[in-house]
């Protein structure tokens, strides 16, 4: 293992400066959504960049690496200093003007701010854009030690510090973290908050084992919810001639027409923000296809409806549903019950859906808790934010815990207070 002692910090503007080896040797965890070819075809569609208001900023940190440690040739890349050495880190950063498409809400905060006289923006965004999904955000080579994630992580961390004052951005919000950088972030001095969405888990309650099948999973709720889910799938699935998962690579130019104009019909019925430019999609399956699935529900030849997922070995998550027509029950078989078939198919061990929606929670779904930090520029207003966190996270804790008493199985499942 490696614990390297000089670390060289660069700044890239876009993450195609970057090979998508070295970037996607990095470990990721389960989530897909800071991969190289979903952040490259955010970048290639405009759905990111200065006109969109999430101006990019990697932060890569390279070192040597034993040669017997690299999975990969592809892993070097040139360094400023020259030869090749590993890159080691790396932190995708946005300089915003607003804060829109971030799902962890700081519009409060900004009002407070500006009525006071203090600016608000720029601020500086360590996430996935316009994606509430929890993910690493502080991306370590995989062959690093204890010794070498930490050196490594401090040299990130202060990066961020240093881009937020070179950028001239009043605060910094590391969001959708995971539990571990949570932690990390904290003891570097930044303010945790929490807040939640419904995740289900592969797993049968009381037992370290998966579901064997759906029916499995059905057994483990109540008659009620049971009942409940079965007639809304017969129901759905009557309404239509097939439901079927296409594999990125076989998305012809309709289906992926189809799944632009689901998106941005389901953005203007609910008054949304259509935050991926016409383009993301195609760019997506040309650039990370092995992560795609597109649900399609068909009838007389047509897809009506669907909904895009995107999977790795260890989750699946869901994403984008849309449709034509509006088909009873159909939205859940679509966007949660083919979801959670396919994970118990395939074994995977995690299903996000997507943010919000207590719905969820009736299907098998429970709360968890999501993790974020932030740090502000002016003393006064951080403190008052940090008085704020403190007490939002007692209110979290309590909704989550009521949430959970009404779980759909027989035995609620412990989970409540997991974290992704």
């Amino acid at each position: 293992m490696l614990a390297p002692v000089t670390l060289t910090l660069s700044e890239l503007r876009s993450i195609e400066s970057v090979t998508s080896a070295s970037w996607n040797a990095l470990d990721h965890a389960p989530s897909p959504f800071l991969e190289w070819g979903f952040l490259a075809a955010l970048e290639r569609s405009g759905s990111v960049g200065p006109s969109a208001g999430w101006d990019p900023h990697y932060l890569l940190v390279h070192g040597e690496l034993p040669a017997a440690r690299r999975s990969s040739p592809d892993q070097a890349d040139p360094s400023p200093n020259g030869g090749a050495p590993t890159l080691l880190g790396a932190v995708a950063a946005y300089v915003k003007d607003h804060s829109y498409g971030e799902y962890i809400f700081d519009f409060q905060w900004a009002r407070a701010s500006t009525s006071s006289g203090i600016p608000y923006y720029p601020k500086l965004v360590i996430a996935a854009p316009a994606t509430p999904a929890t993910g690493r955000r502080i991306l370590l080579h995989p062959d690093l030690d204890a010794a070498g994630r930490e050196a490594v992580s401090a040299r990130l961390i202060a990066a961020v510090r240093e881009l937020a004052q070179d950028s001239g951005c009043y605060s910094t919000h590391w969001l959708f973290t995971s539990a571990d950088e949570r932690d990390l972030l904290v003891a570097a001095g930044f303010a945790a908050r929490a807040s939640f969405q419904f995740h289900w888990h592969n797993q049968v309650p009381g037992q370290a084992r998966a579901y064997a099948c759906f029916d499995e999973f059905l057994g483990q709720l109540t008659s009620r919810k049971r009942k409940q889910i079965r007639k809304e799938r017969s129901r759905a699935r009557a309404a239509v001639d097939a439901i079927v998962f296409v594999p990125g690579a076989e998305l012809d130019a309709a289906a992926l027409a189809a799944l632009d104009r689901f998106y941005r019909r389901t953005t203007g019925v609910y008054g949304g923000r259509q935050y991926l430019r016409p383009g993301f999609f195609k760019a997506l399956v040309e650039l990370a296809p092995e992560r795609v699935q597109f649900l399609q529900a068909v009838r007389a030849g047509k897809t009506i409806a669907g909904a895009l997922f995107l999977e790795t070995e260890a989750g699946l998550y869901g994403r984008y549903w849309g449709c034509d027509e509006d088909v009873e029950f159909l939205h859940f078989e679509a966007a949660y019950y083919a979801g959670i078939e396919r994970c118990i198919e395939r074994g995977l061990p995690l299903f996000e859906a997507g943010a919000q929606g207590e719905h969820k929670l009736l299907r098998g779904f429970m709360p968890a808790i999501c993790h974020s930090a932030h740090e502000l520029r002016h003393p006064g207003l951080d403190r008052g934010v940090r008085d704020f966190l403190r007490e939002e996270s007692i209110a979290i804790a309590r909704h989550v815990e009521q949430l959970s008493s009404y779980a759909p199985y027989k035995q609620a499942e412990p989970r409540a207070d997991q974290a992704d």
